[in-house]
């Protein structure tokens, strides 16, 4: 009797941590210091951006405007130029996003701002907009020059994007 109530309690032990558990995944608590959504992505998210004869290189990171926008890639746009310091292309619709104010802007940071406005930057400066960040061109030596070269000065200049 004692050896039934051994495996009976046993089994209920057995079933009980069966019932308990879930096929769903688990999800991580987010880190708000490093805002886990925009974390790099390294193996799937490098960028090659074409300027004139100059080409740099990005890294993407990983969250839904990304993804959106790789969804449109590659991608060869006419950019214009905004405050002797960014280009910029207005999409026709508009991207996921989740902006907030980085405080400063870097050469070679890509971002959106607004919903639907991609930017490019080739100088650094303080900002109190709000943008959607993309990622970095890892390099941007150059690209204040490049950008400058195809544009005739401060015009429109055609960048291409694609994956690498």
């Amino acid at each position: 009797m004692k050896n039934l109530m051994i495996l009976l309690f046993g089994l209920f032990l057995v079933i009980g941590s069966i019932a308990c558990k879930t096929d769903e995944p688990t999800i991580a608590s987010p880190n708000l210091e490093n805002n886990n959504e925009n974390t790099i992505d390294t193996m799937s998210n490098r960028l090659k951006i074409k300027i004139g004869s100059k080409t740099f290189h990005a890294m993407l990171l990983d969250n839904a405007t990304v993804t959106a926008f790789k969804a449109r890639l590659p991608l060869t746009i006419s950019m214009s130029e905004l405050n002797g310091n960014e280009k910029l292309y207005n999409f026709p619709a508009n991207l996921p996003t989740n902006a907030s104010n980085p405080g400063t802007i870097n050469t070679g940071d890509l971002m959106i701002y607004s919903s639907n406005v991609l930017v490019l930057f080739y100088k650094s400066f303080a900002t109190s907009y709000s943008y959607t960040r993309l990622g970095r061109i890892a390099d941007p030596s150059g690209l204040e020059a490049a950008l400058a070269a195809s544009a005739a000065g401060a015009g429109n200049v055609t960048v291409t994007f694609e994956l690498e």
